[in-house]
């Protein structure tokens, strides 16, 4: 077995260190591995230089993953990696769309079966990354909110034990009252899909399906198919909204007569302002942003 560079978030909390520990023990029966902590992008830019030929494990959430495959991306050694992934985040949803499972001792089991999948990336005009999913509008503004009240109940409480995840079920709640309804002209692979007369409630690209801890908001998206799931929903009104929200739930919103599912390589959203979601980190207001497929990106080590 290949040895194993296991990147960690250095902030993690006790508790995640100690499953971490089961997973490092499982990994250490069959291969030498270092354990390095980052908390920084200059942390982790550091961790990959030296890195050689060692596999990468990412031990951490959708977030860690990011943060590792934007940096490989940046450096320009993403193409040649084969990555493996620990899940210990909140929402795993990238996991969840690859089949790896959420417990760590099977996670570590995975990564020293060695099955190589490709996967694909989604990359912006700026040269930003996308892994999982990105989406403007109703929950981009959720996660906006949510990240607002997080920080601000972050600080009632004693270390880890404090109100901060109380954050993003506010920021929904408070998204669900009062959504941003934005006017955008979204184009897939060149073809108009919506146009500026047509409200949007929120539009979603997706390489992987599902978002916030297991919401199928692309629910057939296949991360290795070489193309994205576009969502867009135009369900603004207050009724819309409600059954529009009861069929995400179910994952059968695209059946939905005001929501239009399609899938491509390259997506263009513009008009607005508008603010985006990807992969957890949001941004804006935009005027306009375009996304593209590039198929077969890097390697993850999957079931």
């Amino acid at each position: 077995m290949d040895p194993l560079l296991v990147i960690t978030n250095s902030e993690a909390g006790t508790s995640d260190e100690e499953t971490l520990a089961a997973a490092l023990a499982a990994l250490r029966e069959q291969a030498s591995v270092e354990v390095a902590a980052t908390a920084n992008p200059g942390e982790l830019d550091g961790v990959l230089h030296r890195a050689g030929s060692r596999r990468i494990v990412v031990a951490g959430g959708d977030g860690s993953l990011h943060a590792v495959i934007a940096a490989l991306h940046r450096r320009h050694e993403l193409a040649g990696r084969v990555l493996g992934l620990l899940p210990l985040g909140t929402g795993n949803d990238f996991a969840r769309g690859t089949g790896i499972p959420l417990d760590i001792e099977e996670a570590a089991r995975v990564v020293l079966r060695d099955r190589p999948k490709r996967m694909d990336l989604v990359v912006d005009e700026v040269g930003e990354v996308v892994v999982n999913s990105v989406h403007v509008g109703a929950g981009a503004n959720a996660s906006r909110r949510g990240q607002r009240w997080k920080d601000r109940l972050h600080a009632v409480g004693v270390g880890d034990v404090n109100l901060g995840k109380l954050g993003y079920p506010i920021g929904a709640a408070l998204t669900a009252w009062n959504p941003p309804i934005i006017r955008v002209r979204i184009e897939v692979d060149g073809v108009v899909v919506n146009d500026l007369d047509h409200p949007v409630l929120m539009a979603a690209i997706g390489n992987g399906s599902s978002v916030g801890g297991g919401a199928e908001l692309t629910p057939d998206a296949d991360p290795g198919d070489g193309r994205v799931d576009v969502m867009v929903s135009r369900s603004v009104g207050p009724l819309a909204r409600l059954l529009y929200a009861a069929r995400l739930g179910l994952g059968t919103h695209p059946e939905r007569d005001d929501v239009t599912y399609l899938r491509g390589s390259t997506v263009s959203v513009s008009g607005g302002p508008f603010w985006c979601s990807a992969d957890g980190e949001i941004y804006g207001p935009e005027r306009r942003r375009t996304w593209r497929v590039e198929p077969g990106a890097y390697s993850l080590l999957v079931p």
